[in-house]
């Protein structure tokens, strides 16, 4: 990795880890200069405002194209698959504050944001028909399946989950303590319910 490209991770990743704890708007500039340990000047050389860092964090870290699929279709089982999905979503969540806190938190006032999670639903929808489409072993309407998969993104994207659990966060004082904002306890439940619509087969 190149210095210049060096300087430029290290202020994403300072970005991202105040945006997280503090949000957009208590967060300056000096701040994220200062824990990425490089001149205010830059910053600004590489993101010329504070929403051009927020764009370049969303665009660059909110990407599901490389997902590892494999092993998380359970053939026969739908419930299972969507469960083992989601699983998977949770483990690449973990990893990325963008993903687990700040989108759901910064959507409601940068449509750039908002752009960006419309096209992170459309792919997680592709993945989750994918997988759910070969954990079927009858001959189903692919309509079903569209269907059942738009309502299982829907379940485990829904903002007004994570925006609870952001504020719940901001109470607790850090990002890595709050639970799974868009977990709901009764998860299996809800992928039986969905899967149940898929068990006869259909033209």
């Amino acid at each position: 990795m190149t210095r210049d490209r060096e300087s430029r991770t290290l202020i994403l990743d300072a970005a991202e880890r105040l945006f997280a704890e503090r949000g957009f708007d208590g967060t300056p500039t000096t701040a994220i200069a200062e824990l990425a340990a490089v001149p205010k000047g830059l910053l600004f050389y590489y993101f010329p405002t504070k929403t051009d860092l927020l764009r370049a964090l969303v665009s660059e870290r909110l990407d599901l194209d490389p997902i590892d699929t494999s092993g998380l279709v359970a053939r026969g089982d739908p419930a299972r698959t969507l469960l083992n999905v989601t699983r998977r979503l949770r483990e690449l969540q973990a990893q990325s504050a963008v993903q687990r806190v700040i989108v759901w938190r910064e959507h409601p006032t940068h449509p750039e944001v908002r752009e960006k999670i419309q096209n992170y639903r459309i792919q997680l929808q592709a993945i989750v028909e994918r997988v759910l489409g070969a954990s079927i072993l009858h001959p189903i309407a692919a309509r079903r399946v569209r269907a059942a998969a738009a309502a299982w993104v829907a379940i485990i994207t829904t903002p007004a989950l994570r925006e609870h659990a952001g504020a719940d966060q901001a109470a607790a004082g850090s990002a890595d303590e709050v639970k799974d904002p868009t977990e709901p306890a009764d998860l299996p439940a809800l992928a039986d319910l969905i899967s149940a619509g898929l068990r006869e087969p259909a033209a």
